[in-house]
């Protein structure tokens, strides 16, 4: 491999790399000294600001392919031919922890997709555990700082051993049906190839006659499912904190494949109040044997990043990302994210993070939004930047497909939540679901951070789950010595 020289960010060669300019041998440095000042003034500015969620996370390159084509129920391109490989960047990810906490704690993990497809980009943004915590997205700033380290002492970090964690969720009851996959064994993994993904939220699929259904996401990993206990999950953050991101990378490395299977459940529109809970709720499941898995493709993840720090820590995600024939659905959570996710990149990263390579999508990129930090200019060239235009020969110009999936909207302005909670049915099912050494490490995971509550938070949890379910209830209470 033929040497390179080194040079200035400017290409200019760099002669000795080893010492400053001084005056004289021992003289004080030189504010001229232009390589010094670059190297300093770039490492300064070396970190940015840390994701406020998801901020460790590993990353991994591959392609997606579908079985057969989806075109009855989307039009969405990438989803019709099963001869085409769509390649996709796919970022793990931990929730609550700070970068360097451990891939084994307790929190839910991120399963975020990026596809690279002929329409633009897809983002499907979701996580390991099918529900979520709440379902109002004005929540989610108090979720957060409920759950990351107390304002006045900066602790606990990664941790559900305090009142503040539990005084949330006592009084948040919509959140018991999380508890109980949370903290079973499904909240502590050390394999990110050996998880679930869902993508949590509601969607519309629209094919070409513009008939929408909505959807839910399933990725059903390869490798089957691998959790570990609360006991495992402690010892690995002492001894191998980065087990899950060294677990994913080695693999890939090794020249092995890590692979995914996408299912879908569908509903149609007048399905949605037939249901005794609302099927928009973040919080809530489809049941399976009435909205049965549909298998749609399969991910083959095969390529590791080359530079962790341009791909995976740059890499940007929204579910507001999306193509011809996918849309939103009215789910309260999911129209926060909307715009959250964007924003927080443009906070990060600047508001031309899409022009980060692996953010960049694959196709031209049109349109007349102009300058901004890290502003690259691909393709922004001539004197038109305005829309119509005749001195640009009208381009770019709209597309003209109008087709959509959307729902009529109609109604008062009101701040209301939603009328069929029902927050604890599905608590109990899922409970009474798992086997009894299942439903002994849920009780035994709840019982020993919960223990560290104050009484009367511990209580409110205890009623919580009592009304879920009587024994699971009754257990906590028990173990608790309440």
């Amino acid at each position: 491999m033929a040497k390179k020289t080194l040079t200035t960010n400017q290409g200019v060669p760099v002669a000795d790399n080893q010492s400053s300019l001084t005056a004289g041998q021992r003289g004080p440095v030189l504010l001229e000294d232009v390589h010094l000042i670059e190297k300093l003034a770039h490492f300064d500015r070396e970190r940015i600001p840390e994701r406020v969620v998801h901020a460790k996370g590993a990353g991994v390159h591959g392609y997606f392919q579908v079985y057969k084509s989806m075109a009855e129920y989307t039009k969405a391109a990438f989803l019709q031919d099963v001869k085409k490989k769509t390649p996709v960047f796919v970022r793990f990810s931990t929730v609550v922890g700070a970068r360097g906490s451990a891939d084994s704690a307790r929190d839910p993990r991120g399963f975020a997709v990026k596809f690279y497809t002929d329409d633009g980009n897809y983002d499907l943004v979701g996580n390991n555990l099918p529900v979520f915590f709440i379902r109002d997205a004005i929540k989610f700033p108090d979720m957060v700082h409920s759950f990351k380290p107390a304002p006045d002492t900066n602790i606990p970090t990664s941790s559900s051993a305090n009142s503040r964690f539990w005084d949330f969720i006592s009084l948040t009851p919509e959140s018991t049906h999380m508890i109980t996959w949370l903290f079973s064994d499904r909240g502590t993994i050390k394999s990110y190839r050996k998880m679930e993904g869902f993508g949590v939220n509601t969607y519309i699929w629209v094919n070409e006659k513009g008939k929408g259904v909505y959807v839910k996401y399933h990725w059903k990993p390869a490798a089957g499912i691998e959790t570990i206990d609360r006991h495992e999950s402690t010892r690995l953050a002492g001894e191998d904190p980065d087990v899950a991101t060294r677990d994913l990378y080695d693999w890939i490395a090794s020249g092995k494949t890590v692979e995914f299977e996408l299912n879908v459940q569908l509903m149609e529109f007048d399905d949605e109040f037939r249901l005794d809970f609302d099927p928009l709720d973040a919080t809530k499941t489809w049941p399976e044997d009435t909205y049965p898995l549909m298998k749609v493709g399969k991910m083959v993840l095969d390529k590791n990043p080359e530079n962790y720090f341009a791909e995976v820590e740059q890499a940007a995600f929204c579910p507001a990302s999306v193509v011809p024939g996918i849309e939103p659905s009215a789910d309260k959570l999911l129209q926060g994210r909307l715009f959250s996710y964007a924003d927080t990149q443009r906070h990060r990263l600047g508001p031309n993070y899409l022009q980060i390579p692996i953010n960049r999508p694959i196709v031209p990129v049109n349109n007349n939004q102009r300058d901004g930090f890290m502003q690259s200019g691909i393709g922004f060239y001539g004197t038109v930047n305005y829309e119509p235009n005749t001195l640009g020969g009208g381009s770019p110009q709209q597309s003209g497909d109008s087709t959509f999936g959307g729902r009529p909207i109609e109604g008062a302005q009101m701040r209301k939540k939603i009328a069929l909670t029902n927050d604890f049915q599905q608590a109990g099912e899922r409970y009474r679901s798992l086997s009894k050494n299942d439903q002994d490490h849920l009780v035994d995971n709840i019982v020993d951070p919960l223990s560290h509550a104050k009484k009367e938070i511990r209580k409110r949890m205890v009623e919580n789950l009592t009304r879920a379910d009587a024994e699971l209830g009754k257990r906590v209470a028990q173990g608790l010595k309440l």
